[in-house]
């Protein structure tokens, strides 16, 4: 690896229980600034050739309240637009939209649509036209989410619908898109059914939806409840936008792993599913047909010398299909794995996050740059991704209130 690595137990935890926080939006302050030197890296001589300039969204807490899992008061306003270097990886701002806790956000297929969660107490959805000059962000309309604390958000491949989770009420709504990319009706809402009995009783004491997606064809949709230690398979009929159980209703993983965010292998055949109470990543054969999950691996996302409280947060997977990686809060890394013919996971190795809490991470669409969203410290720290899945700083350090996801859109 590129960089030695301090394995610093933090103190942090997420809060427990059902209530996250209610906040009203407040003005803050967003600027960047160059990398200090605790955080930042000269950049080798290798130049990445494939990436290609486009514009990156940043979802955020917003002030004036401290984020769930945070150590001081937010002063972000809403989502940030960033126009990306393709040498570098380097983000320079270009717009900050003002909306109270957009804190994930996703793109229709075309990428000409922003969506965003607006993670209150009482949670909302929004839509956002994308100008295709300037990569800013136009609102359009919001809903309802019938829920509280709505935390993750999701477009269905086809782009006629957008799904939400709902993390305190642990259901998950289905919209239907207008024409013009707006949130129109509302025709499905799955409600979890978590018992109360799992093992962790502050963040299983009933269903907690954590993320809502289809897998890579939009055939079937996946509730991914944190507090129910499953995922929950359903199918969305595309005329109606009705869901149904699958005919496989369910896949369990380990009691009391609390799965938060799942991936889908390129190949269309394996699942991996990244659970925050245990810092692990259940690895899964898939059956694309069927909608069948059929467990192949648990694997931990820590060092084994490591010692301390760690809750993960985000899984993505490299284009190529080669490697995983996944953000942990507390060990406050990067963990990097290869991913083996057989689908099952094999360690590369840990990197520093750069900062602390890191909630997001991506991975820019040619697989050249990761990009970790330390919440805790106000930073996006920029990695290159090299030819062995290994990670290197590039040296770029995007200094941003309360980053927690990262999302891209087309290119310029």
């Amino acid at each position: 690896m590129d960089d030695t690595f301090a394995r610093t137990p933090s103190t942090n935890s997420e809060p427990t229980g059902v209530t996250r926080r209610q906040v009203l939006p407040l003005f803050g302050v967003l600027g960047l600034a160059a990398a200090p030197p605790v955080f930042a890296q000269a950049l080798q001589s290798h130049k990445p050739t494939s990436a290609q300039a486009r514009y990156v969204y940043v979802g955020t807490y917003t002030a004036p309240d401290v984020p769930p899992g945070g150590t001081h008061p937010s002063s972000a306003v809403g989502i940030s637009v960033f126009k990306m270097n393709p040498h570098d990886g380097a983000l320079t701002l270009v717009q900050v939209v003002t909306a109270s806790n957009p804190s994930y956000l996703a793109l229709n297929p075309a990428k000409t649509r922003l969506y965003s969660v607006n993670e209150d107490f009482a949670g909302r959805v929004s839509a956002y036209s994308i100008n295709p000059a300037n990569g800013m962000l136009t609102l359009m309309n919001s809903a309802s989410a019938n829920g509280q604390f709505t935390t993750h958000i999701s477009v269905d491949p086809t782009g006629q619908y957008v799904m939400a989770a709902n993390y305190s009420t642990g259901n998950a709504p289905v919209f239907r898109l207008n024409p013009d990319g707006s949130i129109g009706a509302k025709t499905a809402d799955f409600q979890g059914a978590g018992n109360g009995t799992g093992p962790n009783p502050n963040r299983q004491e009933g269903a907690h939806a954590h993320q809502m997606l289809t897998d890579l064809d939009g055939t079937h949709v996946f509730d991914v409840d944190l507090g129910a230690d499953k995922v929950n398979v359903l199918t969305l009929d595309l005329a109606s936008g009705a869901l149904s159980p699958n005919t496989v209703p369910f896949a369990n993983v380990t009691s009391g792993s609390g799965p938060r965010h799942m991936a889908f292998h390129p190949n269309r055949t394996r699942a991996y599913v990244l659970n925050e109470l245990l810092s692990t990543i259940s690895v899964f054969s898939y059956d694309p047909v069927r909608g069948a999950l059929i467990w192949l691996q648990n694997i931990s996302t820590l060092p084994k010398d490591f010692v301390g409280s760690n809750t993960t947060a985000e899984i993505r997977i490299h284009p190529s299909g080669r490697f995983l990686y996944n953000t942990n809060r507390g060990h406050n890394s990067v963990a990097a794995f290869a991913i083996d013919d057989t689908g099952r996971l094999d360690s590369i190795g840990w990197e520093s996050s750069g900062g602390q809490w890191p909630r997001g991470m991506n991975i820019d669409p040619s697989g050249t740059f990761l990009y970790v969203a330390n919440q805790n410290t106000d930073n996006i720290l920029v990695f290159e991704i090299k030819h062995n899945g290994a990670l290197h700083r590039t040296g770029v350090n995007v200094i941003t209130p309360t980053p927690v996801d990262v999302e891209f859109g087309a290119p310029i």
